[in-house]
Order: structure tokens, then C-alpha cells, then sequence
């Protein structure tokens, strides 16, 4: 059965992920995957804003796959408001807000995958769980939360990462 092209969120960590010795090839890969369509991308504005500080290279990459992402995704109040959810909830302090927000964007925009190299307050077991609870109890989608390392086929396996 094939559903069709699969909406990942990339989150900033992903993009800066590419200047990273330990995590420039499964950014590439991923940003390959994308340009070559098999994940639609999405993005949001708070990922152009963190980016804004970024290296040259990092927001060379950015511009370059905006077009492959529009559009751009806006905070809503929706998106705030869950946001806000995960928050009261526990499951990140009100000092990691834009990781939460990031989740949030993410599952208003039916994305079926968030990707981040973030390993404490994203792609952590127990906040994949508490995200997701979060989400159910609220009306919304699970949504499953990877590395982009944890997304490639067993022919990108394959390859020497």
C-alpha cells in the first residue's frame, strides 16, 4: 500500500546538523531524501528565526529548501496552544519552549514524523511517550519522533554513514 509521500518536520537542530562531524551524513542523506521527494518538508517560522543566527552555511541550506517546504508554516494559536499543553503537562520546562513548540507545529500540520538531533527534550524515549499522550488526550495525532539516522531504508543503511 503506498500513502504516499510521507510530511517529516525537520527541526533546527537537523539543519545545524550539517556542520557537525558526528552528524553531517544522515543530515545530508535527509536533505537528500527531500530534494529528491521522498519526504514532503515542513517547516515553520520559528525554524527560520533560529536559523537567522546560524553560520552561512547552515542558512545557504535553509534557503535553499524553503521552496521545498512552502508553505512556510505559521504559529497559530493552535499550534501555541498545545504548545502550551506540553508544557503544563511536564513534559519540557517553560525554559524549552521552542522544543515544544517544534513538536507542536509539527502535529497541527499532520506531519507523520518530527526528525531532530535533539536528544534531550525531542528524541527522547520518555518524551516521545509524554508528547504523544499529550497529543491523544488533546484530539490530535500521534506522531512518531526519529533521528534522522533511525529514517534511512536498508538501502541508505547500506551506505557507510
Amino acid at each position: 500500500m503506498n500513502r504516499g509521500i510521507e510530511k517529516v518536520y525537520a527541526d533546527t537542530s537537523v539543519y545545524g546538523g550539517i556542520g557537525d562531524e558526528g552528524f553531517r551524513a544522515a543530515s545530508e542523506k535527509f536533505f537528500n531524501a527531500v530534494r529528491s521527494g521522498r519526504f514532503q518538508l515542513v517547516m515553520s517560522e520559528i525554524i527560520r528565526r533560529e536559523i537567522s543566527i546560524a553560520p552561512d552555511y547552515v542558512r545557504r541550506l535553509l534557503d535553499e529548501m524553503i521552496p521545498m517546504a512552502s508553505p512556510v508554516a505559521v504559529i497559530t494559536e493552535e499550534a501555541l496552544n498545545l504548545r502550551d499543553r506540553y508544557i503544563e503537562s511536564g513534559v519540557v520546562s517553560r525554559k524549552w519552549t521552542d522544543d515544544a513548540l517544534h513538536v507542536a507545529v509539527a502535529t497541527i500540520n499532520e506531519c507523520s514524523m518530527i526528525v531532530s538531533w535533539n536528544f534531550r527534550h525531542i528524541v527522547h524515549y520518555r518524551k516521545m511517550e509524554l508528547y504523544n499522550a499529550v497529543n491523544v488526550l488533546a484530539g490530535y495525532h500521534h506522531i512518531s519522533i526519529h533521528s534522522p539516522l533511525e529514517i534511512m531504508t536498508d538501502e541508505d543503511a547500506t551506505e557507510e554513514i
